[in-house]
């Protein structure tokens, strides 16, 4: 697919804006980018290959070989992906246990959409899972979290984390359904929203069988939905991992953060690599102020680390703590660019043997350390301290 020069996409644009109204085009249509589904789910990732030393998490993320020797990724036989923390192993005192984390090759610039259809989200006491993006140098060019909890929490938290001058308006319920909690995004907390909408986390989601979630980054401003199994729009429900898709029936986003004065997304967002992992306890799930409420009593300790990750009996914890993902695909509106794609919409092949994205040597957790302030929307944003690797070759689409 070429892209369109810039002065005939806004022509269509200006078509669009009339023709939508008679219902032969619509102003919001994407064109299928990537389709991660099936037994092709994890080309195209990148595996870390190293412990959690980004947020303190009691985890090691397995290297590509590994996780698929020790089945900790693998295709069901329902055609759905699986990441997981290991659940057949009792971990002995003082290690970590194995878990994953997969980087995107490819980055995706303003002008893309992304949408993760997830039967079953990682639950239980310890455990920390997050579906977000990372810009290249962090946070200057931008977080987004898109799917962020711990512990035994039952609503989903978004979040931008940027550099200084992002600030998140209080906006309308016509423009965003969720519940704002902070507004600073170079905050450690990032400008957060809580999702609203039920069962958007824990069992309530994997109750309902899942959902689905999906992140318009556009220069107008970034836009998160989620949609619970029985309310999934029908131009998703519809879709195939080859055809295009518009977001007209989509209605009001759970988060909304728009384009302005208060934060130009352009020049706060640099082009997202996409991230899935779980990690254990850590500076979150770990931290006693909110593991305590929901999960002091798991074992004699106390303790988020000695009564779950570690210890006789331990591997059965952790049952719950993996993702089951129908398919995540990306979009293009025509406008973005998008790095790190062969010229089919595979990503490059490099380092398929095995490669990880490794730090840059220093732990970012340790570096930050816990923040001083108590927060119930505490949040995830030193994800992105690590070095971020070198992008593969441009591919117009």
């Amino acid at each position: 697919m070429l892209a369109l020069p810039s002065t005939l996409f806004l022509s269509l644009l200006g078509l669009g804006q009339i023709s939508s109204q008679i219902g032969f085009l619509s102003v919001n249509a994407y064109s299928i980018v990537k389709d991660h589904s099936g037994s092709t789910f994890f080309d195209g990732w990148e595996f870390y290959g190293n412990y959690d030393n980004l947020t303190s998490g009691d985890v090691n993320w397995l290297n590509q070989p590994d996780a698929f020797s020790k089945k900790l990724v693998l295709t069901n036989s329902a055609g759905n992906a699986i990441l997981k923390v290991d659940n057949t192993t009792d971990t002995p005192y003082p290690e970590k246990r194995d878990s994953i984390r997969i980087t995107s090759k490819a980055a995706y610039g303003v002008g893309t959409l992304w949408i993760a259809d997830i039967v079953h989200l990682p639950f239980g006491c310890s455990v920390w899972p997050a579906l977000w993006s990372m810009g290249p140098n962090w946070p200057h060019d931008g977080e987004i979290d898109i799917i962020e909890g711990i512990n035994l929490m039952d609503h989903n938290q978004m979040a931008l984390h940027t550099g200084p001058n992002c600030k998140h308006d209080p906006l309308p319920a016509t423009a965003q359904k969720g519940k704002p909690l902070q507004t600073d995004c170079s905050v450690d907390a990032g400008c957060t929203v809580q999702e609203t909408t039920p069962n958007s986390y824990g069992v309530g989601f994997n109750q309902a069988g899942g959902g689905v979630f999906a992140t318009q980054f556009d220069a107008a401003g970034i836009n998160i939905w989620f949609w619970s199994r029985p309310n999934v729009p029908k131009s998703i429900t519809a879709a195939t991992g080859t055809s295009d898709i518009s977001t007209d029936d989509w209605g009001v986003p759970s988060a909304s953060y728009p384009s302005g004065a208060s934060c130009d997304i352009g020049s706060a967002f640099g082009p997202q690599r996409i991230v899935l992992d779980i990690t254990l306890c850590g500076v979150w799930a770990g931290n006693p102020q909110f593991y305590d409420p929901q999960c002091k009593d798991q074992g004699t300790f106390g303790l988020c680390y000695n009564d779950n990750v570690v210890g006789s009996g331990t591997a059965k914890k952790f049952d719950e703590a993996y993702f089951e993902m129908r398919y995540l695909r990306t979009y293009t509106n025509g406008t973005a660019t998008i790095t790190g794609l062969d010229a089919a919409g595979s990503s490059s092949a490099g380092g398929s043997s095995g490669s990880s994205t490794q730090p840059g040597g220093s732990n970012g957790a340790n570096q930050t350390g816990v923040p001083s302030s108590a927060m119930a929307i505490f949040s995830f944003s030193w994800k992105s301290l690590a070095a971020f690797s070198g992008i593969a070759t441009f591919v117009s689409l």
